[in-house]
């Protein structure tokens, strides 16, 4: 029996400003379980996606609906949604001066903790957690007393993203070209992150363009995304067609 993680029906969606319609009555449905993997044409509105599902302000659902777990995402705000299992790893990860890495994390694993009603973890506790997780991703006690982000290169931060994956431990995961910017090395150190995450009672909604990281990650199913809404569903042999002939003939056939 299949358990259901996120259900999108009819979506549509846009920037709050402007009213710019951007997602266009999109259909998807993600069970526990299964990695799906949406790939498509830059400015076809993926990331888009990625920001409506966690709630950022910027961007408005104009129609349709979006559940989690049964709950309406759209009545709940961000850090709701986080609390819920809802888990993002950026294009772009935001630079916060101010902040060490490690106390943020220590708060945010215990945000998570005291949401589910488990009993939060005290320093000595969630240090030994954090040293532990560090280590399978490279990610030095020098990153971690550093503030977030804050003149990381590209591979730290994606290294930094997974290793929050890691402690937070989501039922579903967005990754926004996670692999943007990685080197062979550390391309290899976030897909063995992501799929040592990855278990029947979670999920996973990659976006990217690089068929390099599906072969290691191995998605169950493959979406061409454009024009806002899913035009196209296969699995991996869809990835590696794409590789060779890109979106082309996809997308005249759409029109």
């Amino acid at each position: 029996m299949t358990s259901k993680l996120l259900e999108i029906k009819d979506l549509s969606a846009g920037i709050a400003e402007s009213g710019k319609e951007i997602i266009k009555r999109l259909n998807l449905t993600i069970n526990a379980g299964e990695t799906h993997a949406i790939m498509g044409p830059n400015g076809a509105g993926k990331s888009t996606l990625s920001y409506v599902l966690t709630g950022k302000p910027d961007y408005i659902v104009t129609g349709g609906s979006m559940h989690f777990c049964g709950h309406d995402l759209t009545a709940l705000k961000p850090e709701e949604r986080a609390a819920l299992g809802i888990f993002l790893s950026m294009q772009a990860p935001v630079e916060i001066p101010g902040v060490t890495t490690q106390v943020f994390l220590k708060h945010a694993v215990n945000a998570v903790r005291k949401h589910n009603n488990l009993p939060e973890l005290d320093a000595a506790e969630f240090l030994k957690l954090l040293r532990s997780k560090a280590k399978e991703f490279e990610v030095s006690t020098d990153m971690l007393k550093r503030e977030i982000n804050v003149g990381f290169s590209g591979g730290e931060k994606k290294r930094l993203e997974i290793l929050q994956l890691s402690l937070l431990q989501p039922k579903l995961a967005i990754l926004d070209e996670a692999d943007s910017g990685l080197d062979i090395d550390a391309l290899k150190i976030v897909a063995n992150g992501v799929n040592q995450w990855h278990t029947a009672d979670n999920a996973l909604l990659i976006i990217t363009h690089r068929l390099d990281l599906l072969k290691q990650i191995k998605p169950d199913f493959v979406h061409i995304y454009a024009d806002g809404h899913i035009i196209k569903t296969g699995d991996m042999t869809l990835a590696e067609e794409l590789e060779i002939s890109g979106y082309k003939n996809y997308l005249e056939a759409s029109i």
